[in-house]
């Protein structure tokens, strides 16, 4: 499965060692993907989001720590997820860019764009 998702904290907190007294949004969100980076499992961070892929009990396991970390800098946290649950298929985050670009490629030769 794909998981993309994106956390971010909200309101104020108790003041940790990991957050500091001047923390800021993307302080939390480092922690999150340093968490990310740590699992092992093959991920893609963005502007907007950062794409797991997995079996579901380890990717939902990395997404409850990294939200867990982004806990820290803030007394509330905003999670979002989109899943793509496509059981027996592995190389999807690679796979999904390359057919595209494969396809992208071929209506520019249809098109004489080349």
């Amino acid at each position: 499965m794909l998981v993309a998702f994106s956390v971010a904290p909200s309101g104020t907190g108790p003041q940790t060692p990991a957050a500091g007294p001047s923390a800021s949004v993307h302080d939390a969100v480092a922690a999150a993907v340093q968490i990310v980076r740590e699992s092992g499992l093959p991920n893609s961070t963005d502007a907007m989001f950062t794409t797991l892929e997995g079996e579901w009990d380890e990717v939902m396991d990395v997404i409850r720590r990294a939200t867990e970390a982004v806990g820290q800098y803030g007394s509330r946290v905003s999670l979002v997820l989109k899943a793509d649950i496509r059981p027996g298929h592995t190389g999807e985050l690679t796979g999904k860019v390359e057919r595209l670009e494969k396809a992208l490629g071929e209506l520019d030769e249809y098109s004489g764009h080349a």
